[in-house]
């Protein structure tokens, strides 16, 4: 029976700790929130990330930040030292490039393979076990990794060595962010002029501009039933999470001198809306309130 170590049990971390456990693996998990250990059923609490890390055959991380996941594993108090040679690290946060492959490796340093494996599909992704994992790293890690991946999600990517993960996401997260701002703002603009929103959605979904964003994932409330922004943009992908996806597009574009004016400028409105909306801790459809103020109530 594989043993799996999970550690970050957020709205996407606990629900995919779960579905392993579902899936028949022996789980261990940990988080600085009590109340989140005790949340995830069919898995035993452990009193610290270094006893989560401890004699298990793959240990799984999903953190807010790179900072986190660097201290997690090679910080004073890291996991590095308890982790066997022969376990598995999988890491499903989503950061920068750069300390996937800096922690990566230091950890190869000492004989273990590690995975950056962020994921794609939100909390009904991580709940429904449909999730998209993209993965950076050896095939041979993905290989020991799959049954852990087919437990959690639907489709899995490789995308080439260490840190490859972490780009491919930044760059679907910039896409995403920047399908967003102007399916809400497209919208707004349609509403302002009569058009009911239903029809108006309708109306572009056959139409040539039909996205993910609009059709399944509808930010004007009332439109969709099941998304954020028909239970008033409470859960989903937070406002402050993308932005910081934003931020990391905007750092791997400077590291390779590239050139990404949408996204530098939708990084800007999901900023400002998180800073003049109060909307840091709403889902990130809520840019709709950027577009038409009159939502908010």
């Amino acid at each position: 029976m594989t043993t799996v170590g999970f550690v970050g049990l957020g709205n996407m971390g606990g629900p995919m700790a779960a579905n392993l456990a579902k899936a028949g693996f022996t789980v261990k998990v940990f988080d600085l929130v009590p109340a989140l250990i005790a949340g995830v059923e069919g898995a035993s609490g452990a009193g610290s990330a270094r006893d989560a890390a401890t004699g298990v055959d793959v240990f799984v991380s999903m953190l807010p930040a790179g900072r986190h996941v660097e201290s997690l594993y090679i910080g004073a108090d890291g996991v590095a030292d308890v982790l066997g040679k022969e376990t598995l690290v999988i890491d499903c946060s989503t950061i920068d490039p750069g300390t996937a492959r800096k922690v990566a490796g230091a950890l190869a340093d000492r004989g273990i393979t590690m995975l950056d494996a962020p994921v794609s599909g939100g909390t009904a992704g991580a709940q429904n076990g449909t999730l998209t994992f993209i993965v950076g790293g050896s095939q041979a890690g993905l290989d020991r990794g799959r049954p852990l991946f087919e437990a959690m999600g639907a489709n899995i990517y490789h995308a080439g060595d260490s840190g490859s993960g972490q780009i491919a996401k930044v760059c679907n997260n910039m896409l995403l962010a920047i399908c967003m701002a102007g399916t809400a703002e497209a919208l707004a603009l349609g509403v302002r002029n009569g058009l009911d929103p239903a029809k108006l959605s309708e109306i572009m979904q056959k139409s040539s501009g039909g996205n993910w964003c609009l059709n399944v994932y509808n930010p004007w409330p009332g439109v969709q039933d099941g998304v954020a922004s028909s239970r008033g943009y409470s859960g989903g992908f937070l406002t402050d999470l993308m932005t910081k996806d934003l931020g990391l597009a905007l750092e791997t574009a400077v590291s390779s001198a590239s050139s990404i004016p949408m996204g530098s400028l939708a990084r800007n409105l999901f900023q400002t809306h998180a800073l003049a909306n109060g909307a840091g801790r709403l889902d990130f459809s809520s840019i709709q309130w950027l577009y038409a103020p009159d939502l908010k109530g």
